[in-house]
């Protein structure tokens, strides 16, 4: 590497801080949707993790794959019960 004048030090040094603060925001929200999941899928007599991954499917918008992971686990399944 090479040897750093002291504005990039100085820059370096802040995108440090600000991806500290930044990951520490995420893990903070996290920590709170993962109460909140818990909260309501309790109130609601559902699994957590359930509403979880109802979540990330509507996040990433992948229902439709999803759906063809599925379609492919049955396919699989119903093999190995004929074996």
């Amino acid at each position: 590497m090479k040897t750093l004048n002291t504005d990039e030090q100085a820059k370096v040094k802040h995108v440090i801080e600000s991806g500290i603060k930044v990951k520490q925001e995420v893990k903070d929200l996290s920590e709170g949707l993962r109460d909140t999941v818990k909260a309501v899928a309790e109130e609601l007599e559902i699994k957590p993790a359930l509403l979880t991954k109802a979540i990330s499917v509507a996040f990433r918008e992948s229902l439709d794959a999803e759906k063809q992971d599925i379609e492919e686990l049955e396919e699989l399944l119903a093999i190995a019960k004929i074996s």
